[in-house]
């Protein structure tokens, strides 16, 4: 299942139960661990303080220890969010040293290696983000100042079955590798909220801009992906998988542009985008047939009857017959229009309209 799938899945109800992230869970582990280690023992459950000031309590799934190490472990809950991590097992290892160089952080089974410039972490760190770093850092802290215990640590974090997890995120053509990120900037998952989504484009243009690239594609889906790619030979960290955040996207390259932008989407998609839209979700926007037949009637009069009566923009491309590369170009071109004004006008950006097969249907150029 795409990730664009799991999105159409959501829960009709009102009130959705929020979870944690990994990051919180990791720094709960974490704590239990240090506890253990300075004899005190494992707390369970053991409560942390989050960013915002919430103390949510975990129960440990894991308690072990030997000398000079000791280990915890949570089990994620990401409440009624479609994440990957939801129950996966976050597990925090404390190994004692002596060396005078404090807290190091080391990555686990399944947990990734950054190797690519352009994110918040260095290359060769484990890909365990600066929200999570101080939150872990800050319960280390505390917990030698009650105890009197040293921080000369290695702190290792790990998610059994995190490559597998990872495969399914963005976090490959990040040039993450071997895992999963440990994420969190508030420690609680905000059900269907997509800001992990939206998190991965933003570090894909941080990544594409520290390799210095002049060209990115934002696609809405990976066959739109696939024609872009094969059009312009892109490397995978040109790619940006934009989904239905065009906003999220093209507001991000207004504060951090890219010389050549490709925008290139479904005719529905680019429909929403033509009309204004930015969020191009099905649940959170629709597509004006109104404004689609009187596109299709400039081009012929007598299709716009039948077009004003249409219940998808697909049906009202289909009814377009040999206009429908006419009436797409209409549509890329408002498209682009749109996109232009929400990324403030700083890029050279190009739109690109296609069909369920891939093929394309219209090219608005934009350099």
């Amino acid at each position: 299942m795409t990730r664009a799938e799991t999105l159409e899945r959501k829960p009709e109800a009102a009130a959705l139960r929020r979870g944690w992230t990994t990051g919180a869970c990791a720094t709960a582990a974490v704590k239990a661990a240090f506890a253990a280690l300075a004899g005190e023992g494992f707390s369970d459950p053991v409560t942390i303080r989050l960013p915002k000031g919430q103390t949510p309590s975990f129960a440990l799934q894991r308690r072990e220890q030997g000398a000079g190490w000791a280990r915890a472990s949570v089990i994620k809950d990401a409440g009624d969010d479609p994440d990957v991590t939801d129950r996966a097992e976050i597990i925090a290892t404390l190994r004692a040293r002596r060396d005078g160089n404090g807290i190091r952080f080391v990555a686990g089974e399944g947990v990734g290696t950054v190797t690519r410039a352009g994110l918040p972490i260095p290359p060769g760190e484990p890909a365990i983000n600066p929200v999570p770093r101080r939150m872990i850092t800050e319960v280390l802290e505390e917990g030698a100042i009650r105890t009197g215990r040293g921080l000369d640590l290695d702190v290792e974090i790990a998610v059994p079955g995190g490559a597998e997890l990872a495969a399914r995120t963005l976090n490959p053509r990040l040039g993450i590798v071997g895992g999963l990120s440990i994420l969190g900037t508030t420690g609680v998952v905000i059900p269907y909220s997509c800001s992990s989504w939206i998190h991965s484009i933003h570090r894909g243009i941080d990544v594409a801009r520290a390799a210095g690239l002049e060209h990115v594609a934002a696609c809405t889906g990976s066959t739109s992906e696939r024609t872009v790619q094969a059009l312009y030979d892109l490397p995978d960290t040109a790619l940006l998988d934009m989904g239905d955040f065009a906003g999220g996207t093209l507001k991000y390259l207004k504060r951090q542009p890219i010389a050549r932008v490709t925008l290139a989407g479904g005719f529905a998609k680019l429909a929403k985008l033509a009309q204004g839209r930015l969020d191009l979700h099905s649940s959170r926007s629709t597509v004006d047939i109104a404004d689609l037949a009187a596109e299709l009637a400039a081009l012929d009069p007598a299709a716009g009857p039948a077009a004003a009566a249409a219940v998808s923009a697909g049906e009202v491309l289909a009814l377009a017959g040999p206009h429908r590369a006419a009436l797409a170009a209409r549509i890329g071109a408002r498209a682009r229009c749109t996109a232009l004004e929400a990324a403030g006008g700083r890029l050279a950006l190009e739109t690109i309209v296609v069909d369920r097969r891939g093929e394309v249907l219209a090219r608005v150029p934009g350099w």
